[in-house]
């Protein structure tokens, strides 16, 4: 049976680290332990695993406020924050190789820096972004916007759960800082609230529930 739009989004995220306890401990301090959750692997990986974690926030002080508190548990600063033509951000990289970054359309803040985290979208590198457009939406997965090759981002069926977009993997590199090349495993599994499926740039997907139903183990 076909899976509609109705029924078919991303569901949950799922870091595969080497210790799940030291990355759990990470990303409270980080902030973000709601929106993913962790397992344990071994898996060989090597360089940029084509994708990252972006956070949205109010303004530079909250951008500040994240990337203090990555660092401060352990992070490594890939791009310094900094102002920029679309507005202000940084980028780094957790203790268990996954890159995060945390950006802001806001150039001056409007008021103190706080704990909120306006939108999470999992940025998944791609080599072709119209045909792995095609492929989500033959999977029954609903467009949101769409910036022809360059980027696509795919609507949510539920309030506060990751976004997916699609960016070409280069450009995706590009923008966070990092060399293109990378080898062996993504080290992340995507759930669905289909079924599972692997994408055509190797990105595994499995039948999951939504992230409010156990975050992180």
């Amino acid at each position: 049976m076909e899976t509609t739009a109705s029924t078919r989004s991303l569901a949950s995220v799922t870091l595969e680290v080497a210790d799940p306890e030291a990355a759990h401990r990470f990303y409270t301090s980080f902030g973000v332990e709601a929106h993913i959750r962790l397992r344990a692997s071994e898996a060989p990986s090597t360089g940029f695993r084509g994708f990252a974690m972006a956070l949205t926030v109010s303004g530079p002080a909250t951008v500040d406020s994240f990337l203090g508190s990555a660092v401060d548990a352990g992070a490594t600063v890939v791009k310094p924050a900094a102002k920029s033509l679309w507005g202000y951000g940084g980028v780094v990289q957790a203790p268990d190789g996954t890159i995060w970054k945390v950006a802001t359309s806001a150039k001056k803040d409007s008021g103190p820096a706080t704990r909120k985290i306006d939108e999470v979208v999992l940025l998944l590198g791609v080599e072709d972004v119209k045909a792995t457009k095609q492929f989500y939406v033959g999977q029954g997965m609903t467009v949101g916007r769409s910036f022809g090759g360059k980027y696509v981002e795919f609507a949510s069926t539920e309030a506060g759960t990751v976004k997916l977009a699609l960016y070409k993997h280069r450009g995706l590199a590009k923008d966070l800082g990092v060399p293109t090349d990378g080898t062996g495993s993504h080290r992340i599994v995507l759930g669905s609230t289909g079924g599972e499926f692997t994408d055509p740039d190797g990105f595994a997907w499995e039948a999951g529930a939504s992230h409010t139903e156990a975050p992180s183990s």
